[in-house]
């Protein structure tokens, strides 16, 4: 898969790239954006707000079932993660 980075800001703890090639684009999605926010969480930690749009090839359609599971894929990278820092938050400092 190959992703372009489209910025970050440190301020509001949010960045944005897009996935360009490879992965679940098929020949249907021309690429994906995402867009990610944390914000802090009222019982401490913090929440991960984030979106994704879909850009497709000419007058392709994607169903809402591809788009679930496109989702489902996006959070299966996120739970891991969640789960190792979680074990381990000695791994941010």
């Amino acid at each position: 898969m190959k992703h372009q980075i489209g910025g970050h800001d440190e301020n509001n703890f949010s960045y944005n790239y897009s996935l360009i090639e490879g992965g679940p684009l098929g020949d249907k999605l021309e690429k994906i954006n995402y867009d990610n926010k944390f914000e802090a969480a009222a019982g401490g930690g913090s929440i991960c707000k984030s979106s994704m749009k879909f850009y497709t090839v000419g007058d392709s359609v994607i169903t809402e079932d591809e788009i679930k599971a496109l989702i489902k894929g996006s959070e299966g990278v996120y739970k891991p993660v969640e789960a190792y820092l979680l074990a381990n938050p000695e791994a941010c400092n």
